[in-house]
């Protein structure tokens, strides 16, 4: 049983959507807090407000973890570094190629229009692979960042579906 299995899991960078969204959840305690004591159904509604936000702001934190076994490659997204959920399945048997992002082998791809799914952290030092799979009868543009270990499994699996330069 020579199983191949490799997982990386990269922390995604808040954006200013989401730091935004942050600051907002913050003043929106505040004003929880300051209708918890002008009455009684002011109250209600400051104490509901705030308990919403209490379950809603860890889940801004998303990490993005890759699990790859024999061939196949899962993306889940976990939130609040407790909700984890499978954002996609692909099997390599359904890949044309993947590449660094930058990559030459990627040019005939950029001009389709194709779907594109981003499970990077939007770290700008990091350059990330791009893979060109077809799911669900269409083409998918996929991009991670993937470690040397989970390479190294993907070319000793599909040598002819990566390119590394």
């Amino acid at each position: 049983m020579n199983q191949l299995y490799a997982e990386t899991a990269v922390k995604r960078k808040d954006t200013f959507a989401t730091t935004g969204l942050k600051i907002l959840m913050i003043l929106g305690v505040l004003v929880g807090l300051i209708l918890m004591f002008l009455g009684q159904f002011l109250s209600f509604i400051g104490v509901a407000l705030v308990v919403g936000i209490f379950f809603l702001y860890p889940r801004l934190d998303v990490e993005y973890e890759y699990v790859y076994v024999d061939g196949q490659l899962d993306f889940d997204k976990i939130s609040g570094k407790a909700k984890r959920k499978t954002m996609l399945r692909i099997d390599f048997e359904n890949v044309d190629i993947m590449a660094p992002i930058n990559s030459h082998a990627l040019d005939g791809y950029n001009n389709m229009q194709i779907d594109k799914k981003d499970f990077t952290s939007l770290n700008k030092d990091i350059k990330p692979y791009a893979i060109i799979a077809n799911v669900d009868n269409k083409k998918m543009k996929i991009l991670f960042e993937p470690n040397e270990k989970m390479i190294k499994m993907i070319k000793q699996k599909s040598p002819r579906k990566i390119e590394t330069y």
